[in-house]
């Protein structure tokens, strides 16, 4: 099983994969700020997920901005919290966009899309990274830091 995660300035969403890594959900929405590292260390445990995605934000150009330094900060933080396993960062341009558009052709308005857009997003991340380790066989993204033991 896999975890997801779209860091965003005030809310992180949350999604996991099915036990197979086949197929990406929504989980939960965690609040940014104070605690909000232990929260998704725990989600990790909860779940026993073999690996983390960090949503890394990059501009279309693929150049990293204060986003994208601040996604890598948060997954520099998070590994060593939930080692041995691996946390990666993997590009997530357009989730967010992709995310509120089928919100909204499903018939939510903008502030019931606000509660769920980050789930969704992380899902879709997810969703890219696992079928492109499909695709290619490899991983998806870069990993952070040294992992310990494997995972």
């Amino acid at each position: 099983m896999r975890l997801a995660i779209d860091v965003g300035s005030v809310r992180i969403g949350v999604a996991r994969s099915d036990p197979a890594g086949v197929l990406a959900s929504p989980l939960v929405t965690v609040p940014r700020g104070g605690g909000d590292l232990a929260a998704i260390a725990r989600l990790a445990r909860e779940h026993a997920v073999l690996e983390v995605v960090v949503g890394l934000p990059t501009s279309l150009s693929g150049a990293a901005g204060a986003a994208a330094t601040g996604a890598r900060a948060f997954a520099a933080e998070l590994a060593p919290l939930v080692a041995p396993i691996a946390v990666r960062l993997v590009d997530e341009r357009f989730t967010t966009v992709i995310a509120h558009a089928a919100l909204r052709s499903g018939g939510k308005n903008s502030r019931q899309r606000r509660t769920v857009v980050d789930q969704a997003a992380a899902a879709l991340l997810l969703q890219g990274a696992l079928d492109r380790e499909r695709v290619t066989g490899d991983p998806a993204g870069e990993l952070v830091g040294a992992v310990q033991g494997g995972a």
